[in-house]
């Protein structure tokens, strides 16, 4: 396998790395019950999504 032949230098090696960004998940309001949920998921209080109960929630 081919190897380098010189070690790649720190800001060369972060320059690559300037794309892998941590972002905070999008959330948004529950429309059944206003508690803030994950965008595209059931609602972890109330279990609705898309306007109807998804999971059962005690």
């Amino acid at each position: 396998m081919p190897n380098p032949k010189r070690k790649l230098s720190k800001a060369r090696r972060d320059k690559r790395r300037t794309h892998y960004k941590a972002f905070a998940p999008s959330t948004m309001a529950c429309p059944n019950c206003n508690a803030t949920k994950l965008s595209h998921a059931a609602c972890p209080e109330c279990g609705y999504y898309n306007g109807r109960q998804i999971v059962a929630v005690a």
